[in-house]
């Protein structure tokens, strides 16, 4: 077998502060899983319902897997309000900060597990030195976060003449960046490299990852709405995770973050980095249609998936072939008429009124 020529990477750990979880990322510890918050979070500090509001969900996207947040902190304001949602969580929380060092900063005064800056844009070397330091004395990891609109200029001009290719520039600039980190003796850092380009994102993370053992957060940036951004993300994260690249990874989309956060949990699964949990087996639906499957699943998903629960869903949309596809599956569901049939192993156990299938989907559920 020929010698992998990527490099295991070092361990770095978010969280601990308070109450919040300590995760390892890189090393041998399981790859990891981010979203990102979609809303502004400016007021939440004075607005207890908002913040329970915030709360709540945050405890729903860890319940589907979501192990890592992050949270845009554009000013001040934010930044006040991202303290205080730190405060009422145990899931490790990111501040995503651009241009004003002392944002992060200001978000340090928090239990924050980790500060994401793209040091091109962060300023004079000495702003990086405070936000490292800073992180040195809290305990708190920092992202490096290198993306194809920030590349150095001297860079750039030799990505335009066609000396290196964009991804190469990628990988280069994330290296030296890492350079500075190193300088300062700070260790507590992972790099992401980030294209539009699924291609750009794979080479880039290539390169780096050949040359470093740094943890990599692996994602495609602007991937776009629900079906490109899936598609995408999914071709480079199983080239890259089957080549033993990526510690934690991060799919955009125009969507939810629970739709990144179920997106990611099934490229890892099907990828074999993940195990257990509720696999949901469904039916594109046709003209035979018994049975509303899409508002069932709409209505199931994110309860079946945050189920501590190793087995298998199927939802049919008729009977001609639900029990006999969905054979396998430990409880099924599927219907005709007015009528719907729960099963399990392929084998019939119920015939009920459709008026009634979530009450005793729902029962069949819990006595597995």
């Amino acid at each position: 077998m020929a010698e992998n020529k990527f490099l295991k990477t070092k361990t770095v750990y978010l969280g601990g502060s308070g109450n919040v979880q300590r995760i390892g990322i890189g090393g041998d510890e399981p790859i990891t899983i981010q979203t990102m918050w979609k809303e502004g979070i400016v007021g939440v500090k004075d607005d207890k319902t908002r913040l329970e509001k915030i709360r709540e969900e945050i405890a729903e996207l860890k319940m589907l897997g979501c192990d890592i947040i992050r949270f845009a902190v554009p000013d001040m304001a934010s930044a006040e309000s991202f303290i205080e949602i730190c405060k009422i969580t145990s899931v490790p929380l990111v501040a995503d900060i651009h241009f004003d060092y002392r944002l992060a900063l200001k978000c340090l005064e928090g239990p924050v597990a980790a500060i994401r800056i793209n040091p091109g844009n962060i300023g004079a070397r000495e702003r990086v030195e405070a936000v490292v330091n800073a992180c040195r004395d809290k305990g708190a990891a920092i992202r490096i976060g290198v993306n194809t609109g920030s590349l150095p200029k001297d860079l750039e001009a030799k990505v335009e003449s066609g000396e290196i290719s964009r991804a190469v520039a990628l990988s280069e600039t994330a290296a030296r960046e890492a350079a500075v980190f190193d300088e300062l003796n700070f260790d507590q850092f992972v790099v992401s490299m980030k294209a539009s380009s699924v291609q750009e994102t794979i080479e880039s993370n290539e390169n780096f990852a050949s040359r470093f053992n740094i943890p990599l957060h692996v994602g495609v940036t602007e991937a776009g709405p629900l079906i490109t951004g899936v598609v995408k993300s999914t071709l480079a994260f199983s080239h890259l995770l089957t080549e033993g690249i990526g510690n934690t990874i991060r799919v955009s989309l125009s969507s939810s973050p629970a739709n990144e956060v179920i997106t990611g949990l099934e490229i890892l699964r099907e990828c074999g980095k993940r195990s257990g949990g509720v696999k949901l087996v469904s039916c594109p639906r046709c003209g035979r249609l018994g049975f509303d499957v899409h508002g069932f699943m709409n209505r199931w998903q994110n309860e079946l998936l945050s189920l501590k629960k190793d087995i298998t869903v199927a939802v049919m949309g008729c009977v001609v072939n639900g029990p006999g596809e969905g054979k396998h599956a430990d409880l099924g569901i599927a219907g005709a008429g007015e009528k719907a049939i729960i099963f399990k192993k392929g084998k019939i156990v119920k015939t009920i009124d459709m008026k009634d299938a979530d009450s005793e989907f729902r029962k069949e559920l819990e006595s597995l």
